[in-house]
């Protein structure tokens, strides 16, 4: 038995959970310190904060800071509107979803309410298929619930920080990125502990009815994942055809047609354009990752509850993933200290370091404490269910399959780095082929996007390799989590980047002197790098995450072996290595056809509204806000639906052979669709900012803005939008969400699915 106790177990993952939650409000509480001055307002239920007053400059400080407030009031409004939009639309799905899910699972055994035989232990008796039907739906309910919420508060913090960091960087760069630094962590340190703690207060719930039948418990807990990920799926495809449509609108009306500078407050799409950051990047990122941690974790949790630690009813062992999930929060509690108060940034030059440095000093902390971990909580020796057979595994092969998924993730992150970072060759070979025109460009960039894929792969085949040769699926699913495991440092990472980028709009719009400007335009080049970075992983714990899932579904299938040399099966891979594409053009083409909406209204305004131009009247913000909203979500649909009906279509008409090699063909080829796009996307846009920064002698012989080179560069980044934003980061949800909604209906087709290879 593990040295850990149950009651030890018990007690410490939900502490681990509340110190996150607690950590999470210390930051929130540090954040809104930054002085405020006058009295507070309220406007449509969103504070109107009047902040601090200038310390540094001569201008009409009094002004700067209303103006702050007024534009801050404006972007939390749009936020709210798209929010409460959104959930209308998923509250709709999820009762249809919900219903769908206890129908097939109910109708596995005819809704009988009889104990049965158990799947894995046929000596023992189980609970009722009706229970896990109704049991999987509520986990479901849970997970989406949980999700939703993660990307609330997410956009909540973010909209109450943008105008605080702004306005600290009038103090200095130094001050304006702990602010930003410190609104992510709390993004990052909700999302990690209030998933872990619903999961575990659910397991715990679900235990009071399920008592010894830890199969079935664990079975129903995967909806959960299943939840979480759909969500996801909604927040990351409609955040990034909301944010591409807004950018597009803003850009093209205002820029072009108008000449008004870029963020100018007359514009009407700019409040769009600024919520659409928080949109795609805050919520949309949030929703994933989570989704991944949902997922990997209940992948485990199921192989797990069909080896020695369910059989044998050891309950910290079971644990594992949810003690690696706490031990993470403390880890990432320590390296964040490090950020805010050990080595304060105090130049421009010390941002990306410093945020690089997170990621190393999580990565080594944590490694440190899975051993710890590995050692107190797992029996010296067990073992895994694998395939129909049984493995023998020691506790210390555990701790290498979470570790090498630790480490796959650093090297995937430095990686994304290089190659969309424009402090190295490759971002700059892509700015230099713009001297011979945009053609040049856009082939150097594709060229660099297949290219990134080389290394991370390698990455993720040593991690598949060693942790399953290790401990089999359950090493692959642990490696997963491992990669995840220090997911409140890269959500703080990444939630920093739109905070400021929010804070040099809102600089703009206020009209700030070009000092501020240069800080928030320091701050958002460093978050550009960290937002790449954070797809990076999140492309790499999906492939991971998938693959776990994939084997958990051929376990609970009943396939003893996926043939590819079988017809069945090599149709199903054929068409799943398809589906991404066929994802892609419907994302892509959905930002055309949302951005079209969105300039038609621009237009409409700036012709209709009187006095619009001068500035004498403002322009209707809401309305650029609600088409985006109402745009995104619509044409969402499709590639929605495509990810949802396709295994439930495959898996009831063609079996489960055919579906397995659907998911197969569908990971294989949506991780190098996904990578590539991501990062062509990334270091297009990079390549155009090099231009404009003019830091170098070789940036400022193509420059300055206006010149042929920078026209070339925009157009490579203006192709680049839909890719980086919209279907490469949406990509690794749907490989993910394939997987867990295979799993959780797997009863249903094992029982009643190929039904057009019965009829012919």
């Amino acid at each position: 038995m593990a040295i850990m106790s149950e009651t030890l177990t018990q007690i410490l993952i939900p502490v681990a959970a509340l110190v996150g939650i607690g950590f999470a409000l210390l930051q929130w509480f540090l954040v809104s310190q930054v002085k405020v001055s006058g009295d507070v307002g309220v406007n449509n239920g969103i504070c109107t904060e009047k902040l601090i007053e200038d310390e540094e400059e001569n201008v009409d400080s009094h002004a700067v800071t209303i103006k702050c407030a007024e534009i801050q009031n404006a972007i939390a409004v749009g936020a709210t509107s798209f929010l409460f939009t959104e959930y209308k639309y998923l509250s709709i799905f999820t009762v249809i979803f919900g219903a769908i899910i206890f129908l097939f699972l109910g109708s596995v055994k005819g809704f009988s309410t009889e104990s049965e035989t158990c799947t894995y232990s046929k000596d023992k008796l189980c609970k009722p298929a009706l229970a896990n039907a109704v049991f999987t739906t509520v986990a479901f309910l849970l997970g989406a619930l949980t999700s939703v919420l993660s990307g609330f508060l997410g956009m909540k913090i973010a909209t109450y920080a943008n105008a605080r960091t702004t306005l600290e960087a009038r103090k200095g760069v130094g001050k304006a990125f702990i602010t930003a630094f410190r609104s992510g962590a709390v993004m990052g340190f909700l999302l990690a502990a209030n998933g872990l703690l619903v999961l575990y207060v659910s397991i715990t719930l679900f235990r009071l009815y399920y008592g010894d039948d830890w199969e079935g418990l664990y079975e129903s807990i995967t909806g959960y994942g299943l939840g979480g990920s759909s969500m996801a799926l909604f927040g990351r495809v409609g955040g990034g055809i909301y944010t591409k449509a807004a950018d597009v609108g803003a850009d093209l009306v205002g820029k072009v047609e108008r000449n008004i500078p870029e963020d100018d407050p007359r514009n009407p799409a700019v409040i769009a354009d600024n919520v659409g950051d928080n949109v795609g990047d805050i919520a949309g990122m949030g929703s994933d990752l989570f989704g991944s941690y949902a997922e990997s974790t209940c992948a485990a949790l199921f192989i797990a509850s069909i080896s020695s630690f369910g059989i044998n009813h050891d309950f910290s062992a079971m644990s594992y993933p949810l003690i690696i999930s706490s031990m993470g929060i403390v880890v990432c509690l320590i390296t964040t200290l490090f950020a805010t108060d050990i080595f304060e940034v105090k130049g421009v030059s010390e941002i990306e370091p410093s945020l690089k440095r997170q990621l190393l000093i999580s990565t080594i902390l944590m490694t440190a404490g899975i051993a710890v971990v590995s050692f107190v909580s797992l029996p010296s020796e067990f073992t895994l269910y694998n395939a129909g057979t049984v493995k023998i595994v020691k506790n210390w092969h555990l701790f290498f399959c979470v570790s090498v998924g630790l480490w796959a993730g650093l090297v995937i992150g430095y990686i994304t780095e290089y190659y969309t970072s424009n402090a190295y060759s490759p971002v700059q070979d892509v700015a230099d082929s713009c001297r011979t025109g945009a053609a040049t460009n856009v082939i150097f960039g594709l060229a660099l996007g297949y290219k990134s894929v080389i290394i991370p792969i390698f990455a993720i085949a040593v991690a598949i390799y060693v942790s399953f040769s290790l401990a089999a699926m359950y090493g692959i699913a642990v490696a997963a989590l491992g990669m995840l495991s220090t997911i409140a440092t890269g959500l703080a990472i990444d939630a920093y980047g739109p905070i400021s980028d929010n804070a040099g709009g809102i600089a703009e719009m206020a009209g700030m002197s070009h000092k501020i400007r240069e800080r928030t335009d320091a701050l958002d080049a460093a978050g550009n790098t960290t937002a790449a970075i954070g797809k990076g992983f999140a492309i790499g714990s999906a492939a991971l995450v998938s693959l776990a899932l994939f084997g958990a579904f051929v376990s609970r299938a009943g396939i003893k072996a996926v043939d590819v040399l079988t017809p069945k099966v090599f149709i199903g891979l054929i068409v799943g290595a398809m589906l991404p594409y066929w994802f892609s053009a419907m994302t892509m083409k959905s930002v055309g056809s949302a951005a079209l909406k969105m300039v038609e209204e621009v237009r409409r305004q700036f012709n209709t509204i009187p006095g619009l131009m001068e500035g004498r009247t403002k322009p209707d913000y809401a309305t650029c806000v609600k088409i985006s909203t109402d745009a995104s979500l619509k044409e969402m649909v499709p590639p929605g639906a495509l990810v949802i009906l396709t295994p439930l279509i495959a898996g009831t008409f063609f079996g489960v052979a055919t579906l397995a090699g659907v998911l197969a063909g569908s990971l294989v080829s949506g991780v190098q669709v996904a990578i590539s796009a991501s990062n062509t996307g990334g270091a297009w846009d990079n390549a155009k900012k090099y231009i404009e920064a003019g830091a170098s002698e070789h940036a400022r012989l193509l420059g300055p803005k206006g010149s042929d080179p920078h026209k070339a560069a925009v157009i490579g980044d203006t192709i680049g939008d839909p890719l980086k934003d919209t279907s490469g980061p949406s990509l690794n949800i749907l490989i993910k969400l394939m997987a867990v909604e295979s799993l959780v209906f797997a009863p249903f087709f094992a029982t009643h699915g190929g039904l057009l290879f019965k009829w012919l």
